[in-house]
């Protein structure tokens, strides 16, 4: 969960108002069900009854006046589209949560009563609420009041599409006789678009002073040494007759017990055998206080560890191998005794039984998979198994921990040390080489000077066979398969590219610079003979096809400007499109004639041509 923000208001019953938060030490939570308990149902069963004017619902999401206890909304079969689905505010993964959708009407959606209280005492209540919507929904937010028997103490204002969960609470002092609240909280938002909200871990415990055993840190005695005295440090004046009871916890701080009759403010710790001591305090105000767990606070843990005067070591190492105790270090099976003065201060004597086995000889089975081509990092190396030595093992591969028969991904080509080592010490250490296939390349061959309109023929080869061709630019090649030669026309100069894809499926790239010469091969003639004997009977404008396309313009005029031929689209090389020296069927007198032709060529380029020729007889 994200970090919870605490506001803790304070608040009183009656007419003792408390101005301060808890800055002490808090007693155990009264609420024992107020994180709602755990269990592996998605759904509470059963209706808890702790939400007046409110219905339980059992099939999720509940409807505007409903509520929900559940382990998390992700589970649900469905829910809102607005609302977030998360767990609740506990690190039990099957820890309850109550989930309220607001009612039409503002009103309590929870209320608990807490009795056996002790007067004059300062209590402090918290809650951890959260808005279920999703950030940015920006519907109407939750707006919780806290109220004490009916009055309302604090409100949350308006709790935001944050995200995550935030902790409210108030402290408050009983007065002389009271010794029982109704703590409630209300919504008072309308439901609808909104106003939805999530609850748990509610805490109601004792406040008090700061209760601690110093230092925090552990106390270290050694066995053979003197007891050690614990002070109970209280820094308040809330407890003006405080009580004490020294607790010992035998399981670790599970749980505790109290110590007859330790009930000053130092207990002394005897016992000096080996071990770990788990020890705290009890505060209350009174001694009649300090009997109910709802009147009294609890100090910080305190630990003494006595150092134990003699260890037995039992170890096995592998031959080649020693084992150090203080200055001393041993080679080969026995049992050694040594003194020594811990770090700790204390003497201590450590009996060593050591065994010193052959080297096994470890053997590591690996499956090996080459990267499939030689640019790839797709190759992978899993230790199957271990044959020699005693287990647990201790793998690495490449610098790296490693897991048996955990595959390791993402290899290249290259050598890769790996090392095993057994329980007692023992190691291989050897290498394994990842080979990928012959490097894929792919020639085009060399460049190419051009006029415009002549072919270019490409012979492609390649290491490997080609079973798929690529080409740039798009369109200038029609062929994707089976292209060991390709033939282009281009128009332009440019850089002709091929991406290959081997039979592995392996990548490979080459390209070739085509340079094309701009010529312009137009052939115009400087006289026609119209007599009809086959040879130059005609005005034509011819080229060289392909660098020539066709003629979009042809006029012809004589000396004295007069339009004698006019012909569009003409056909390159083709006398017949041209001018056959008539007008009107009648042939035209002999002399210079003035052309204008308009010619196309491949590369789109459209250049204009005039001169003159002759007409002769």
């Amino acid at each position: 969960m994200r970090a919870l923000l605490i506001l803790l208001i304070s608040l009183t019953v009656g007419p003792v108002l408390s101005a301060q938060q808890c800055v002490g030490n808090l007693g155990e939570n009264i609420f024992t069900d107020g994180d709602f308990g755990s269990g592996s149902d998605n759904i509470l069963a059963t209706d808890p009854g702790i939400a007046p004017g409110f219905v339980y619902q059992t099939t999720p999401p509940p409807n505007d006046g409903f509520y929900t206890i559940t382990n998390d909304m992700a589970r649900w079969e469905q829910s809102f589209g607005t609302w977030r689905r998360f767990g609740d505010n506990s690190s039990d993964p099957n820890g309850y949560m109550m989930i309220v959708n607001a009612s039409f009407q503002p009103g309590l959606f929870y209320e608990q009563v807490v009795d056996s209280l002790c007067e004059n005492t300062l209590y402090q209540f918290s809650a951890d609420i959260s808005n279920i919507l999703r950030r940015g929904s920006n519907n109407i937010l939750p707006n919780v009041s806290f109220l004490i028997d009916g009055q309302e103490y604090f409100t949350t204002g308006n709790i935001p599409e944050d995200d995550k969960w935030n902790t409210y609470g108030f402290t408050f002092t009983t007065v002389p006789g009271q010794t029982s609240v109704t703590l409630a909280l209300r919504n008072n938002a309308p439901g609808g678009m909104g106003n939805d909200l999530a609850l748990d871990n509610i805490s109601f415990r004792a406040c008090g002073p700061e209760a601690l055993i110093l230092p925090l840190a552990v106390a270290n005695i050694c066995e053979d040494g003197n007891p050690i005295g614990l002070n109970a440090t209280i820094n308040g004046d809330q407890f003006s007759t405080p009580a004490v009871q020294w607790q010992r916890s035998f399981d670790g701080g599970a749980t505790w017990a109290d110590l007859p009759g330790e009930n000053a403010t130092t207990y002394q710790h005897r016992e000096l055998s080996s071990g770990i001591y788990h020890y705290r305090y009890l505060l209350a105000n009174s001694p009649g206080n300090l009997s109910s767990r709802k009147c009294r606070i609890v100090s910080n843990t305190k630990v003494v560890n006595v150092v134990p005067k003699r260890y037995t070591v039992v170890d096995t190492i592998c031959n080649g191998l020693t084992f150090t105790v203080g200055t001393s270090v041993y080679g080969s099976s026995g049992t050694y005794v040594d003194s020594l003065i811990s770090s700790l201060g204390c003497d201590s004597i450590v009996r060593l039984e050591l065994t010193v086995v052959a080297d096994p000889g470890l053997t590591g089975n690996f499956t090996v998979t080459d990267p499939s081509c030689s640019y790839t990092t797709d190759g992978r190396v899993t230790l199957d198994s271990i044959r020699g030595g005693r287990s647990p093992f201790r793998y690495t591969f490449d610098g790296r921990p490693a897991n048996l028969g955990v595959p390791t991904d993402s290899l290249g080509e290259g050598s890769y040390a790996y090392l095993l080592e057994d329980r007692h010490g023992c190691t291989t250490a050897d290498s394994l080489q990842l080979r990928s296939p012959s490097p894929f390349t792919v020639d085009l061959g060399s460049d190419h000077n051009i006029i415009l309109g002549e072919t270019v023929e490409i012979t492609v080869s390649g290491t490997q066979p080609i079973v798929g061709y690529v080409w740039t630019p798009e369109g200038l090649v029609d062929c994707d398969t089976l292209c060991p030669v390709v033939e282009i026309l281009p128009t332009r100069t440019l850089t002709l590219g091929l991406v290959a894809t081997s039979d592995d499926g392996c990548v490979a790239s080459d390209s070739l610079l085509v340079l094309v010469r701009p010529e312009r091969l137009v052939y115009i003639p400087n006289a026609i003979s119209p007599n009809e004997d086959g040879h130059n009977d005609h005005f034509a404008v011819y080229g060289k096809v392909p660098n020539v396309q066709f003629v979009p313009s042809l006029r012809i005029y004589d000396r004295w400007g007069g339009e004698v031929f006019a012909g569009t689209d003409l056909i390159v090389n083709e006398e017949s499109s041209g001018w056959d020296g008539t007008v009107g069927g009648r042939a035209v007198p002999s002399g210079t004639y003035v052309y204008v032709a308009e010619v196309a060529f491949l590369d789109g380029a459209i250049e204009r041509y005039t001169g003159t020729f002759l007409v002769v007889e």
